[in-house]
């Protein structure tokens, strides 16, 4: 079943994309209109707009690339390693 979900997903990046696209426009706007910023804790979440979302994002990134440099880096080998 989550094979079916999959293949579906991959013949429409298109749609995939706008409709992430369009996520983060929602949750941009309800963080601008529907949160509470009279308790906010720092700055950023004071004047920014949608700070957490653009700070978990960012996170995101970094441990993308992270991960990347850190498994070419020695932790990813040949797949014949265990057979020698």
């Amino acid at each position: 079943m989550i094979i079916n979900i999959i293949d579906y997903l991959k013949e429409r990046p298109v749609a995939v994309k706008f409709s992430c696209y369009i996520s983060v426009a929602i949750m941009l706007v309800w963080s601008i209109a529907g949160v509470d910023k009279h308790h906010a804790h720092t700055w950023a979440e004071m004047y920014i707009p949608g700070f957490w979302s653009l700070f978990g994002l960012a996170a995101c990134i970094v441990l993308i690339f992270f991960a990347r440099w850190f498994g070419k880096s020695g932790i990813m080998t040949r797949e014949d390693y265990y057979d020698n």
